[in-house]
């Protein structure tokens, strides 16, 4: 902390809003696009899940066997290290109040309601939360994760995101997901029983997938109307199975006339398009995914979590070990962080952008400011430039996208690079 609160040449404002991410990090499969921290787990001897699986190490398989948990004592171990992570955290986040929580992976639900529910106490026991904090899980609409949703919501859960991507069994294999157009709805009905709030991923630009195919997927979403949507288009990223192997996808005219059937679609059906790729009902956006969009402080723990915290002069990025097993080891000895690292005064401009201009809203100067540290005048040539080509429009206290920066955002984007 002396290190942290050291002087410098920011002046930063009142600590933004704080959440907490936490990454549990295993999956039945690695999907082929997947470019995040997951690994694959392999069955153990009773129809359990226990050691992990290289990503990408090998052409995905269909899971023929339904597995029912993760091995116990990895479970354990794992929440053992996570509790340790967070204690050797506290100092850095002391007196802050946690806005939101979101347990991301990987795939979540493998882990027991049991599991889970001692993971939030373990939170709750370290950590303020806010009234009404936002709990969110991410789920897979397999049978039996599904049959968890309820004990998820018991233990405390309070928002699920259920990664659906398609409906179509074709389009779900070619993307090399482990659930059925069947499961998938049959999840959705379920998540729609157990919580006020959930939100249901989409993917579109999918290998094989036209207008049509994309009009029927919406069709099924839209029918089990779903307070939040989030529809992602498929990108080739680098070090997956499709950057080695890359499927023909849809071109860049069709693409865009998906996002206009999206865009269309989905305003028809009541959900507001407040950021890029999300769609929400009044009263339904993720607040944790808006306080990274609006350059919030959030604190990682778990395998290869990242981490954004706020000091009065600086901010810093933490990174956690990226091995489950690695990471395992040094966060019960007492070193689950693997760098970190203060994001530069020349940096921070563009990284407040990225994320700030993806809000269909746009951001208030102050925040700029207060968060940053940084005077008005560091993105100013940026924003004239930015109105001259008519990416932005600007007043005295708000910065908005618009229509046309929406549609050319990363164009956007570079202006502050």
């Amino acid at each position: 902390m002396e290190h942290f609160l050291r002087p410098g040449t920011l002046q930063l404002g009142a600590p933004p809003p704080l959440s907490l991410y936490v990454h549990l990090p295993w999956c039945l499969r690695k999907c082929p696009y997947c470019d995040f921290n997951s690994h694959e787990v392999v069955a153990s001897g009773r129809g359990t899940l226990a050691t992990v699986q290289a990503p990408g190490s090998r052409p995905a398989q269909p899971v023929t066997e339904p597995m029912r948990a993760l091995d116990p004592a990895l479970e354990r171990r794992y929440l053992d290290a996570l509790r340790a992570d967070l204690e050797q955290s506290l100092p850095l986040v002391w007196g802050r109040r946690i806005h939101s929580v979101f347990i991301g992976g990987g795939t979540p639900s493998l882990f027991s309601p049991e599991g889970v529910d001692r993971l939030l106490a373990d939170v709750r026991a370290l950590l303020p939360l806010e009234p009404g904090c936002e709990v969110t899980l991410e789920a897979n609409p397999g049978t039996f994760e599904r049959e968890r949703f309820r004990a998820f919501r018991a233990a405390g859960v309070t928002r699920l995101s259920v990664g659906v991507q398609s409906f179509d069994d074709g389009a779900l294999q070619r993307i090399g997901r482990v659930h059925s157009g069947a499961q998938a709805r049959a999840a959705l009905e379920e998540a729609a029983g157990a919580f006020d709030t959930f939100n249901l991923d989409l993917m579109y630009a999918l290998p094989g997938q036209d207008e049509a195919a994309l009009r029927r997927d919406l069709a099924t979403a839209l029918s089990f109307q779903p307070p939040h949507l989030s529809i992602y288009h498929l990108t080739l990223e680098p070090n997956t199975v499709f950057a080695n192997r890359p499927p023909v996808l849809p071109d860049d005219d069709t693409a865009s006339a998906m996002l206009d059937l999206i865009v269309d679609t989905t305003a028809a059906a009541g959900l507001q398009r407040y950021e890029v790729s999300a769609f929400a009902r009044p009263g339904h956006r993720c607040a944790h995914n808006l306080n990274y969009w609006q350059f919030g402080d959030y604190l990682g723990i778990g395998a290869g979590a990242h981490g954004k915290l706020s000091f009065p002069h600086r901010v810093v990025r933490q990174v956690k070990w990226r091995e489950p097993a690695r990471y395992m080891t040094e966060a019960l000895d007492g070193k689950a962080w693997s760098n970190e690292d203060e994001v530069s005064r020349e940096a921070l401009p563009f990284e407040f952008m990225l994320n700030a201009l993806r809000l269909r809203e746009g951001f208030a100067l102050q925040d700029f400011r207060e968060r940053t540290g940084l005077p008005l005048s560091a993105i100013e040539p940026g924003l004239a430039e930015a109105e001259r080509r008519g990416l932005l429009a600007a007043d005295l206290t708000h910065v908005r996208p618009t229509a046309r920066g929406f549609d050319f955002l990363s164009d956007l984007q570079q202006l502050f690079l």
